[in-house]
């Protein structure tokens, strides 16, 4: 008997069924059983069942004589089922990878409940991934199981099947089928809730859940929508058939009012012919399962007052008033965003009047602003010279551009300037210096004694500024006049290499200064103790004596989603136990990131503001194409470069060298690979060694801990030496690893499947 019967119904989704059945079947849980259903689809959807199943023996092949639809062709496959929970997955949706594993594990530690709640992410065709709004109701804290008595809000959340699992003894015994029609998921989520004696949650979006442009039922205009009102007297049938449950009348009152009112507010569901008759049979259905002098509703389900009016108006069949009302609604929402825009619109020609005036005032040369990766919090570059800028300039004032969400990142000694407030126009027309990574307001204006500092953020692998003029994949919107405008205010732009240097000066031609410095950001690794990473450690929670591998992947400009590019579990699993994983996002991808997959040896840290702290963290760092290989490579640990799509993001964005021809330590073509250099040992073997010290000598010639130092002295102290002179790098002594207990391999009998040059 399997763990999960997965009942996958299809009806003209062969565009996307293969997706479907592949999310499924490619789990890194495999014990189940996949029944597909056929369900008299007029396209493809059969024969591709039928090629799956040809395949894989997990999978059933179930073909309907006649379309029933979407619920009775459920319930067919329901008939096939012998796992021991129900996962429903509609043809065009798919499984998110490792989401049976968090499901089979939150079943076990939970106790096997009657229903799993689980999370769901809406996934667009702009390649958009939105988690569901509602998900911290799926926080799993209080008992690890409950009964819905215990948290009603639950009934709140998106009543549909596939994003619950259901325990099939408990499904059989209760009697819950689907019945034909639309909605048909409303007769079977309300009862499993009510009827369930052990409910559990799972905080983790386990289904993506597609958005079609056109075919969906919810963007379909038929006689059919009104099927909900068949839907809604089962749900309070079986109500009446349970007086144990009657107190639970006013929620499924007021869920179903909801439903009703969003139905007949959106355009594309109802032909116009038939809206008087919704409206009728809404009003006919609110006031005969109306409970009269019922109980206050739950906080987490009380409603709000428009709410109460509309569903009132509903109830009593005043279409005429429910439209007036509409009407006048829709218009304030107008009106007030038409004055939140004409608002807007003062504000900003105030401000700009502002710049205007402060710059006619003097500068304030003790003022010194910062800034980094687009209003991000206190970090990179220009974090490390405004430390160095207080330790050796304390008259100085520093201050730092910032979204009001960071703020807390920045140290109490550095004001905070939000965005386009007065204050940072009032900063930006003032300061005497200007340091950033990245760009200022294009409205900038940069006055005579001004000094601008450009850090940027990494040495240049992938192609910059002018050079990519011919890669119209990597530069969709890139305007390359308005590039070389900012770079024309820049008095230093910082390098950390002479590679760097001849990069930018080509790429970005202008008047600046190159200061072959280093990068001020790798001086943390000069500083840093043995004791500073175990603290490191302890505060990330690495387990002690575990080897930490940084995994911290580039962005792609050739895709707008955010690639999948290491199947986690399957990794973790396959190294074992003295393995874990930090796993970074870039920050391309930081606005849409979904949560990873649960695993207790693996670490989001997407979020933790400084990289730098990450890499002392940890023992070595997996990456593809970023340029934190080089600041790595100055901390000299073990770097393994997983180039699974070189030719791709070659072809695509451009490099200025084979980084396969001098890798900083071993490379991986595919996964299994990734796993076999670990495995083996040889990610910090002789060869790996080697590699890393030529690296080291091409590209970390400057990095050895004064940096910063550097800069300040020259940039805001005017000494124009280069003070303190650069360390060799023979002499230099970065922060050592954790001791982690766990012997150097032998590498003379062993071999791998990555790539040594």
């Amino acid at each position: 008997m399997p763990r999960f019967s997965v009942i996958v119904p299809a009806y003209n989704v062969q565009a996307y069924l293969q997706e479907s059945l592949d999310s499924v079947l490619s789990q890194s849980y495999p014990d189940l059983e996949l029944i597909a259903v056929d369900d008299a689809s007029p396209d493809a959807c059969g024969s591709i069942i039928d090629e799956y199943a040809a395949r894989d023996p997990r999978v059933t092949a179930v073909h309907l004589a006649h379309n029933l639809g979407l619920g009775q062709a459920r319930d067919a496959g329901l008939a096939q089922a012998t796992g021991d929970y129900l996962v429903f997955l509609d043809g065009d949706d798919t499984l998110a990878p490792g989401a049976l594993r968090a499901i089979t594990d939150r079943l076990k530690d939970t106790g096997s409940p009657d229903v799993l709640v689980y999370d769901y992410a809406r996934t667009f065709w702009t390649g958009e991934l939105v988690r569901n709004r509602l998900s911290h109701r799926l926080a799993e804290e209080g008992p690890a199981s409950f009964r819905l008595a215990d948290r009603p809000a639950l009934l709140g959340m998106l009543m549909v099947v596939w994003n619950k699992a259901y325990r099939r003894e408990f499904a059989e015994r209760e009697g819950l089928a689907f019945p034909p029609g639309f909605y048909e998921d409303t007769p079977w989520t309300y009862p499993a809730l009510l009827a369930a004696e052990s409910i559990a949650v799972l905080d983790r979006v386990c289904v993506h859940y597609r958005q079609r442009r056109t075919g969906s039922i919810l963007t379909t205009t038929s006689r059919r929508h009104l099927d909900i009102f068949d839907q809604y007297d089962r749900v309070f049938g079986y109500l009446g058939s349970r007086p144990e449950l009657e107190r639970w009348r006013p929620s499924l009152h007021r869920r179903m009012a909801e439903h009703f009112c969003a139905l007949y507010a959106d355009p594309r569901r109802l032909p116009r012919a038939c809206r008087a008759e919704f409206f009728q049979r809404a009003s006919a259905l609110l006031r005969r399962y109306r409970a009269a002098g019922s109980p206050p509703l739950p906080q987490s389900l009380s409603l709000s007052r428009t709410d109460r009016v509309r569903h009132a108006l509903m109830r009593l069949g005043v279409r005429r008033t429910y439209r007036t009302l509409s009407v006048l609604r829709s218009a304030a929402l107008a009106a007030g965003r038409a004055g939140v825009s004409l608002w807007r619109g003062l504000r900003e020609t105030a401000l700009r009047l502002h710049y205007r005036l402060q710059r006619l005032l003097p500068l304030r040369p003790e003022l010194a602003v910062f800034s980094a990766y687009w209003h991000g919090g206190y970090a990179c570059n220009p974090a490390a010279i405004e430390a160095k800028l207080r330790e050796l300039a304390p008259r100085m004032r520093t201050a730092w551009i910032c979204d009001p969400r960071h703020a807390a990142t920045l140290p109490p000694e550095t004001a905070a300037l939000r965005p386009g407030s007065a204050a940072y126009w009032t900063a930006l027309a003032r300061a005497a210096y200007l340091t950033t990574n990245v760009n200022f307001d294009r409205a900038l204006v940069k006055r005579p004694g001004q000094v601008l500092l450009q850090t940027q953020h990494g040495t240049p692998l992938k192609r910059v500024g002018l050079d990519l003029q011919d890669r119209p994949a990597a530069t969709p919107t890139t305007d390359f006049a308005g590039l070389l405008r900012g770079a024309d205010q820049w008095d230093y732009l910082l390098s950390a290499n002479r590679h760097s240097t001849l990069v930018w000066e080509k790429a970005i031609p202008s008047s600046y200064t190159t200061l072959e410095y280093g990068y001020p950001r790798n001086d943390a690794f000069h500083r840093a103790t043995v004791d500073d990473v175990v603290a490191l450690r302890e505060r990330l929670g690495i387990p002690a004596g575990s080897t930490a591998i940084l995994y911290a992947p580039t962005h792609r400009d050739y895709r707008r989603s955010r690639p999948e590019h290491l199947d986690f579990e399957r990794v973790l699993r396959d190294l074992g136990p003295r393995f874990t994983i930090l796993t970074r996002t870039h920050l391309t991808y930081a606005d849409a990131s979904v949560p990873a997959v649960c695993h207790p040896r693996l670490v989001d840290v997407s979020g933790y503001p400084s990289v730098e702290e990450l890499c002392l963290a940890s023992d070595a760092l997996v990456t593809d194409y970023s340029s934190l290989m080089f600041d790595y490579a100055a901390l000299d640990r073990p770097i393994v470069i997983h180039a699974e799509d070189w030719e791709a993001y070659e072809a695509a964005r451009g490099t200025y060298f084979d980084l396969r021809s001098c890798p900083p330590g071993a490379i991986a073509r595919t996964e299994d690979e990734l796993v076999d250099i670990f495995a083996t040992g040889h990610w910090r073997g002789s060869r790996s060694a080697q590699l890393r010290a030529a690296f080291r000598s091409r590209f970390c010639s400057y990095d050895d801990g004064h940096a910063a130092e550097r800069v300040v002295r020259r940039v805001f102290l005017g000494q124009p030496a280069a003070v303190p002179a650069v360390v060799p790098l023979p002499d230099r002594r970065p922060a050592p690893p954790a001791p982690s207990g766990v012997p150097e391999p032998t590498l003379a009998s062993v071999t791998t499947r990555g790539v040594w040059p």
